[in-house]
């Protein structure tokens, strides 16, 4: 069993890793994670998923702002004379003088079957793109963007009633039962990495606020699609009266009318081809209400026109 693992993440995917491996004995000299931040609104401190993990396990915690350019933090990385780095969602590019720092490199759980969707949001891009699979690479990281050779992949169905929180989940809870045979791999070096086919690359760039404003012209099926894939955050929505609107839920309805029309009762908005019927929903500053408590208070009624 390796005797000196350097962790690296930041958001809740990373979590059940991490807790993976401490709680199967393994020695973890260091955690890296993303800076904590101040909340939008007062002056508290939100700690990272992974900062909080780490303190209740008493981990040794090092979240420098930046690793490029970075010679006080090369140098303490290098003391650490790590067996291997795992990197799990960190959220910042290794740089390349860091790379040659760990006897075994740095491997990576990456939330895609790579070589598709490389990138910073492979699990939303997936479902908005409508793919039928999804699943998991563990890979070698090297100086390019996700583009190491790979030694496992795990395959997982997607439906259109699952959202961008629920793929995370899963994918997740098995990157945590399959790291340690990873590393047991590695460690006697019997790991096969395989070249990925960098012709067939696609990248999952980073989500972009504005693109997730909803357009009732696009078909039904892509716009329960862009709810799905950018739950709970940034959030799919729309503006009634100058105000946002995000939808965190809705299915599928076959009443049609001109796209971005109420057509009932029960919050079904017509879209380019069908229309979807809103089953929870947030109003800008609001907490989240299932659609039924929503529209008893609600001034979106039937026949009117959302943008």
């Amino acid at each position: 069993m390796f005797k000196k693992i350097v962790f690296m993440g930041t958001p809740f995917f990373s979590v059940p890793i991490l807790k993976s491996l401490y709680q199967k004995g393994y020695s973890i000299c260091s955690v890296y994670t993303q800076p904590p931040k101040k909340a939008m609104r007062g002056q508290k401190i939100n700690k990272s998923p992974i900062q909080k993990l780490a303190e209740s396990f008493s981990l040794s915690i090092r979240n420098p702002n930046f690793l490029n350019q970075n010679e006080e933090e090369l140098k303490y990385f290098k003391s650490l004379n790590a067996d291997i780095v795992i990197v799990v969602a960190y959220g910042q590019l290794i740089p390349k003088e860091f790379l040659n720092l760990s006897k075994h490199g740095f491997i990576n759980i990456h939330a895609s079957l790579l070589p598709k969707w490389r990138g910073a949001a492979p699990i939303q891009r997936s479902i908005m793109n409508l793919d039928e699979i999804t699943g998991i690479s563990v890979m070698k990281i090297v100086e390019k963007l996700d583009s190491g050779p790979t030694m496992l992949k795990k395959k997982i169905k997607l439906s259109n009633e699952m959202n961008a929180e629920d793929i995370s989940n899963q994918l997740s809870k098995i990157g945590s039962e399959i790291i340690s045979d990873c590393l047991d791999l590695i460690e006697i070096g019997k790991a096969k990495f395989v070249e990925q086919d960098h012709d067939t690359a696609t990248y999952a760039k980073k989500i972009n606020k504005e693109e997730a404003k909803i357009n009732w012209n696009e078909d039904a099926f892509k716009i329960i699609a862009q709810i799905n894939g950018l739950y709970q955050n940034p959030g799919a929505w729309f503006l009634f009266q100058g105000e946002r609107y995000k939808v965190l839920k809705a299915t599928l309805s076959d009443l049609k009318g001109q796209p971005g029309s109420v057509l009932d009762n029960n919050l079904t908005i017509a879209c380019g081809n069908k229309s979807i019927t809103i089953q929870e929903i947030q109003r800008q500053g609001k907490s989240k209400q299932k659609a039924a408590e929503f529209l008893l208070g609600s001034k979106i009624k039937k026949d009117l026109l959302l943008s």
